[in-house]
This record gives C-alpha cells, structure tokens and sequence, in this order.
C-alpha cells in the first residue's frame, strides 16, 4: 500500500510502522480495564462516549491543522460523505456497541471478541478489493492460513488457560455486572433475553463496524492520503451524531456528573485510545494495508496479560504463552506474504516503459 516513493516506504515500512502498529494493541489492552471501572462506577454509555469523542476531537484537529496544512487535498461532497460514513461506522457505532457490550458482559469477554476483527477485515477488504488474494500462489495462502492461526491463538488464549507458569494462583476473577436498568433492558428482560446475550451481540456489532471502518479507511486513504486530516473529519460526524443522540437519550444534569475515576477513565479514552490510537491505526492503514492492521490487534489480550501480570499481580498461563505465540507466528505468515505480493506487484510494473508517467503514478498509489 505504498503511497509515496517506494525507497521512503521501504523505510517506514520497517520499525517504524510495526512499532506504531504494536502500540495500538497495547493501547487497547487497558482500555477495557480502565473503562469497565468507570462503566461499574455508573457511568451512562452514551455520556462516555461523547466524552471521549469532544476530547479526541479537540486533540486530533489541531494536530491534523498544523501538521497537514500544507499537503491537505482539497474536500469534495464525495470525500464529506466518506467521512460522515466513516464516523458513523468507526466513530459512532463501533465506540457505543463496544460500551455497551463490555457494560453488558466483561473486560475479558470483550477482549476475546476482538479478534474476530481480522477475519471480518479480510472478509470486507476482499469483497471491496483493497485486499488482494490469491490462492493459487504460496503468498496468498500464507496469508490466509496466518489470519486463521493468528485469531485462532488470539482465541485460545482466552478458552484455554493451563497451568500456572509465571507468578501465583489467581487472587480475584474478572465478573460481570449486569445491573443494567433503562428501557431498552427492561424491554428485553420482560420477553426473556439475558442482558449477556445482548452483550454478546453489541460486541459481534462492534467488530463488524471496525472491520468496516479499516476497509473504508484503505480505500479512502488513496484518494485523500493525509491520515490525520481524514481521521480528524471522521471524529467529527461521529461526535455530532453522538451528541445528538445523547441529548435525547440522557436524564439531565446528573448523567453528565463525573467521579474522579470516570474522569481518568475519559480522558485516556479520549487522548490515548481515540486521538493516539485511531492515529496510529490511520497511518498503520495507509502503509501496510487493513488486514495486518487488523491482525495487530489480535495482540489485544496478549497485552491484556502482560499489563495484569505487571499492575494487578495477575499469573500468566500456559494458554497465554501458546495462544501469543501462535498470533506472532500467524502474524510473520501474513507479512511474509503481503511483502511477497508487494515484490510481485513491483516487477510486473517495471517493465512497461511506454506506460511513462500516469501509470506509475497511479501503481504506486494504489499498492
């Protein structure tokens, strides 16, 4: 996916993108933890994310302001429409299905789900051609067969969890809070369904929108490469809308009161996880492509582990040691393969020298 001369692309290509694209699982393995506290603490959903959407906002636009003047496109209804889908989708679906679904289930539950995020990204990327596969050649079943370990060990680490291998037996267990009260549950507890069941389906929603918004997002990054930029217009639509609805979904002045730790809680969602981390995936996205953005997450409950491990005492299991080591296996096959295929890409363009200027250029933004 390279968008710029191939030798600067080659460059960051390198560390400096799989080290941007580790940061994101790792930024996302304690948001689950932070947020369930304020979730538990009585936060209202919808109030959380209108939060963290106003303070990512006011982080993202200046940034893209003075970093992207210069190199900015100019905006057509075609891209506005882009972006108003993308914040719905990205910004106002995917945030409120993932509150909502760890509020209804738990922090563990939600990370298992997310590595269902790189089997719907390939799916969607595939159907809209941003991702290119080819079964017939050794790169494109690399890549499928590393998508299948890599979330297959994602998983695991959470279904199976084996002897205790570093530190002490568990001390606490993550439990689910499922005092959910508002019409909508009450409604769905008086025809009979669990509010886990409901959970459990924010969160399939929630996966489904990110793999949607990463497929959208490729695509659009060739038209309107300034990631911050695009980013930052996505925030946008997705906190008016989240506004709006908000305003029709609260009960007045105390619903937006925050304890100290609600506040801890919003301001890492709204400055880590949504400015830094939709950043990083933006410009992960635009070198790299969906797929193995989306497969970097799968290093979610991998990072999960480690900042338990670290900050709460919590032991590491011999399920956590294969599971992650079976994502960094799945991981190699997959960017083995998309290198391969950006090789094969690259000799079939040298060739054509009559093709002078319009076709290069166009290759070159296109891969």
């Amino acid at each position: 996916m390279a968008n710029e001369g191939s030798g600067s692309v080659k460059v960051v290509d390198t560390w400096k993108t799989r080290l941007a694209l580790l940061m994101g699982p790792l930024i996302y393995g304690a948001y689950p933890v932070i947020t369930k506290v304020a979730l538990n603490d009585g936060v209202n959903q919808l109030v959380f994310c209108v939060y963290r959407d106003l303070i990512g906002l006011l982080v993202l636009s200046p940034c893209a302001f003075f970093l992207e003047r210069q190199k900015r496109p100019p905006v057509t209804k075609h891209l506005l429409f882009s972006f108003f889908l993308l914040g719905l989708i990205g910004i106002f679906g995917n945030q409120l299905l993932y509150v909502l679904g760890l509020k209804l289930t738990n922090a563990t539950y939600t990370a298992a789900a997310q590595p269902t995020i790189p089997v719907f990204t390939f799916l969607f990327s595939a159907i809209i051609g941003t991702e290119k596969v080819n079964l017939l050649r050794y790169e494109g079943m690399a890549k499928v067969v590393g998508t299948i370990i890599c979330v297959s060990g994602a998983i695991s680490m959470v279904l199976y969890r084996g002897p205790v291998v570093i530190g002490n037996s568990e001390t606490g267990m993550d439990h689910v809070t499922q005092n959910s009260s508002g019409l909508l549950m009450d409604g769905l507890k008086d025809i009979g369904i669990d509010p886990f069941s409901v959970g459990v389906i924010c969160l399939i929603g929630n996966c489904m929108c990110m793999a949607v918004y990463l497929s959208i997002q490729a695509k659009l990054l060739k038209k309107y490469p300034t990631n911050l930029s695009l980013t930052a217009y996505s925030y946008f639509f997705g906190a008016v809308l989240m506004v709006i609805v908000s305003i029709f979904m609260t009960d007045g002045i105390t619903d937006w009161t925050l304890t100290p730790s609600e506040i801890l809680a919003v301001l890492y969602g709204g400055v880590v996880a949504s400015a830094l981390g939709y950043g990083l995936l933006a410009w992960g996205n635009k070198i790299v492509g969906p797929t193995v953005v989306s497969l970097y997450n799968s290093l979610q409950p991998a990072f999960s582990t480690l900042l338990s491990l670290i900050f709460l005492g919590s032991p590491v299991y011999l399920g956590s040691i294969l599971g992650g080591s079976a994502i960094l296996v799945g991981l190699y096959m997959v960017i083995w393969g998309s290198y391969k295929e950006k090789q094969a890409d690259a000799n079939q363009v040298i060739p054509c020298d009559s093709c002078v200027s319009e076709p290069l250029i166009h290759k070159t933004t296109l891969c």
